[in-house]
């Protein structure tokens, strides 16, 4: 871990889903899926890296949740986005009984049009790749983050994640 650097234990921008703001959720879920089948994962990635058209300037990143928060149905939000919305309390909200399962699929298929620009969250802190895997840390800690994007010459080369980095302080620990 003396030398270990954020290039050490990136994963490469070819190996990471990448989308373009233009695209739709359901695209945007569609390329997430890829990586399951691409990697043999268990599980769709948590995040994606957003980026213009032309894939050239870095603009945001989509996270799992940022995807289920826009395919919600408008019906069951009860507040604006970036706050904590109440939910229906099941009990007590006589509204319930006319939603049907055909009516909450309908809703969740005309929002999965969306754009993903429109949910994406922005980038707050990138790394360099011969940055300490301390300095990585540091940033994951402070900016909140589970994810940050690994700069060389000032162009995006891949990302390190939270789990890459526990992984390596594990391997110190156990050696």
């Amino acid at each position: 871990m003396k030398n270990l650097l954020a290039h050490d234990i990136m994963v490469p921008l070819d190996e990471y889903p990448c989308i373009a703001h233009t695209l739709t959720l359901h695209d945007a879920i569609q390329e997430m899926a890829v990586q399951i089948l691409r990697k043999k994962q268990l599980s769709l990635p948590r995040v994606a890296l957003v980026f213009d058209d032309d894939y050239e300037e870095l603009l945001g990143m989509l996270r799992r949740r940022d995807i289920m928060r826009g395919l919600e149905p408008s019906f069951l939000v009860s507040g604006p986005l970036g706050h904590q919305q109440k939910r229906f309390q099941l009990e007590t909200d006589p509204n319930l009984a006319e939603l049907s399962f055909e009516k909450i699929i309908s809703h969740i298929r005309m929002r999965a049009n969306r754009q993903v620009g429109e949910l994406m969250i922005p980038i707050e802190s990138t790394i360099n790749g011969d940055d300490h895997i301390t300095k990585v840390m540091y940033e994951m800690v402070n900016r909140n983050t589970s994810l940050l994007p690994v700069l060389e010459e000032n162009k995006i080369v891949g990302v390190v994640r939270s789990v890459d980095v526990l992984s390596e302080i594990a391997l110190f620990l156990a050696g």
